[in-house]
């Protein structure tokens, strides 16, 4: 089985013999499949009317169980983005009526978020079909190689992240 990677180490052995090609068999494996895999799962959000970032915002909050509200210092980190961002993007989900944003009562100077109850029901409704699509995307891989994969993946990612970083929704 080949795939246009090895196309291009056998260029690059072919122009520059002796050039160290292995870190490119991984590295733009990875990069190539986090493209198609983007697409796959931003295709099932169109379908949904919602973004990708949306829904990870959504899910963040969900997770977070009990009235699923999180300071946003919380949220940001959880979500891995920006505070800046993040204020943008609640901005964008509280004119839609997904979220709220109030201020703390054990603390005025922190800002709470919140799902709605029409925001709970979108990440209820969609984490399903969310994985099931997830499930499409990788089928080629047994549940081993998957289990692989995701623990080489995991190895590859702690020292980007750190061990107690929360990974991004599912």
């Amino acid at each position: 089985m080949r795939d246009t990677v090895d196309e291009v180490i056998e260029r690059w052995d072919a122009v520059r013999p002796g050039l160290d090609t292995e870190p490119i068999g991984v590295v733009l494996r990875i990069f190539r499949a986090s493209r198609h895999l983007d697409q796959g799962i931003k295709g099932y959000f169109d379908e949904h009317g919602l973004e990708t970032w949306e829904y990870d915002i959504l899910t963040t909050l969900l997770r977070a169980g009990g009235g699923n509200a999180l300071r946003m210092s919380d949220l940001a980190g959880a979500a891995m983005i920006s505070p800046a961002a993040l204020t943008n993007r609640v901005d964008r989900l509280v004119a839609k009526g997904l979220v709220t944003r109030a201020t703390d009562p054990d603390n005025r100077r922190l800002v709470r978020t919140e799902l709605t109850a029409e925001g709970s029901r979108i990440a209820e409704d969609l984490i399903e079909g969310h994985l099931a699509n997830e499930r499409e995307l990788i089928d080629g891989l047994t549940p081993q190689e998957s289990r692989q994969l995701a623990s080489l993946l995991r190895k590859l990612l702690v020292p980007f992240e750190g061990e107690s970083r929360e990974t991004e929704s599912p």
